[in-house]
């Protein structure tokens, strides 16, 4: 069961035996022990020093947790949790989780430049990066899948925090799945919307397919805003949507319209 270096996915940090990572016991809904953390981790009002990498697709802060039927994100559960996945993952026939922590070297930098273009005028300098990876786990009950992800945990020395979240092509779960995050008061959450999870790998909200970015060091921090045009082509903004033409007119109260702009305020212009 040893993880073996590979020929990384475009959108994955490093990880594997060639990273020094370590591995989950191959334990069906199992987890790693309490891991110390380098540098203390920001999570909306929360600092936290310890973390729990859960098999099932998730990281839990206070305890690990075998939960393998995920919950609503906006439903209370007295738990704060950052699930890049999180369903019915069983690593006991195939796939190796696995997870490390960095705070030096070409690490620091690849998260320095990303973090830097999801979130552009921030200035921000990674002083600390926590990279946990299932590569190549099954399916409970579907051995051989192969579903392969990858999340990220940055900050800084101003104790900024940023959670990316990486995917590559997965097969669609015969499982309830979520992605995303929530907080133990249910004051912050977010779920990653798509039809399946075969459909991670071309979803955004920082233009790049297959990336998701947050930031969640404060109460006020929000996920950047995410247009994703009939090209799929996703663009981060403060503003309005480039000018998105329809395939078909669209009648609004008698008005026919053949052209959209999607604002950031939660409105639709025609």
């Amino acid at each position: 069961f040893n993880s073996l270096t590979v020929s990384l996915p475009p959108v994955f940090y490093s990880f594997g035996s060639g990273a020094g990572d370590i591995v989950n016991p191959h334990i069906d809904d199992g987890g790693s022990s309490a891991v110390r953390l380098q540098n203390p981790f920001s999570f909306f009002g929360h600092t936290y020093s310890q973390i729990y990498v859960n098999n099932n697709g998730y990281l839990t802060f206070d305890q690990s947790w075998k939960n393998y039927t995920p919950i609503q994100f906006n439903v209370y559960s007295g738990r704060d949790i950052i699930a890049p996945l999180w369903t019915d993952i069983d690593n006991r026939a195939n796939g190796v989780i696995s997870y490390n922590q960095y705070s030096n070297g070409s690490v620091l930098s690849q998260a320095t430049r990303d973090i830097n273009q999801y979130f552009p005028g921030v200035n921000f300098n990674a002083s600390w990066v926590f990279v946990a990876t299932w590569d190549r786990v099954a399916y409970f009950n579907y051995s051989g899948t192969e579903v392969t992800f990858q999340l990220l945990l940055i900050s800084d020395s101003k104790n900024r925090s940023y959670v990316v979240m990486n995917y590559v092509s997965i097969p669609i779960s015969p499982q309830a799945w979520m992605a995303g995050y929530k907080t133990e008061n249910n004051t912050h959450n977010f779920t990653i919307e798509a039809p399946s999870t075969s459909n991670l790998f071309s979803t955004t909200n920082v233009g790049i397919p297959g990336h998701w970015a947050f930031r969640v060091d404060e109460p006020s921090s929000k996920a950047p805003g995410l247009f994703l045009t009939k090209d799929k082509h996703a663009v981060t903004s403060d503003g309005d949507s480039r000018l998105i033409q329809l395939d078909y007119p669209f009648v609004y109260f008698g008005k026919s319209h053949s052209q959209i702009y999607v604002s950031r305020r939660a409105e639709q212009k025609g």
